[in-house]
């Protein structure tokens, strides 16, 4: 997993917040965000939905890639140092974040494999599913069939059916491992 758990927060939820912050054009969107996020929290529309909707300001956001770049570097400092000392050759981020933006994370960190919610960076449409729970189990089956995991690492319980493929897991908390709870 990558945010909460490499990354030390969330990395969408800061890059929305660096973009708004950096191009004030793009908050020409928050009645739009505003909007959908009570639709979102009050359950009448999915989380999938939600984050298209959140994620069409992207087109206020002159020279994209410029952008995630310099985001990465500024935030590079909030991956967190126990990654580099278990980072192994063949080493798989999987994450429900969007591909382009961890996936400029993973060139920086010098990972080889990423899974990652399929996002149009120019549109903030999907596609496909946000890969999250029991979706990244499917992505990470079509993607390695004969795949195996020896070490697993997320910060929440929703990765539980990852959890379970791997010879071990660990929860992370604040940085902290500790071996995967199954019974939660």
């Amino acid at each position: 997993d990558f945010d909460k758990t490499i990354y030390k927060d969330d990395s969408t939820a800061d890059f929305v917040l660096y973009t708004f912050k950096k191009y004030p054009k793009t908050l020409l969107a928050l009645p739009k965000i505003a909007y959908y996020g009570s639709l979102y929290v009050l359950k009448l529309i999915d989380k999938t939905v939600f984050k298209e909707k959140l994620y069409d300001y992207f087109k206020y956001l002159e020279n994209i890639d410029k952008i995630i770049d310099e985001f990465v570097d500024e935030y590079y400092y909030k991956i967190q140092a126990w990654y580099f000392d278990k980072q192994k050759e063949d080493d798989l981020i999987i994450s429900a974040s969007p591909y382009f933006l961890v996936n400029a994370f993973r060139k920086k960190m010098n990972v080889k494999y990423l899974i990652a919610s399929n996002v149009d960076k120019h549109t903030g449409k999907y596609d496909g599913l946000n890969c999250y729970g029991e979706e990244k189990v499917n992505r990470f089956h079509k993607a390695y069939p004969d795949g195996k995991i020896n070490e697993f690492y997320s910060d929440s319980y929703s990765d539980t059916p990852l959890a379970k493929l791997a010879d071990k897991a660990y929860l992370v908390t604040d940085g902290k491992l500790e071996e995967w709870d199954y019974a939660k």
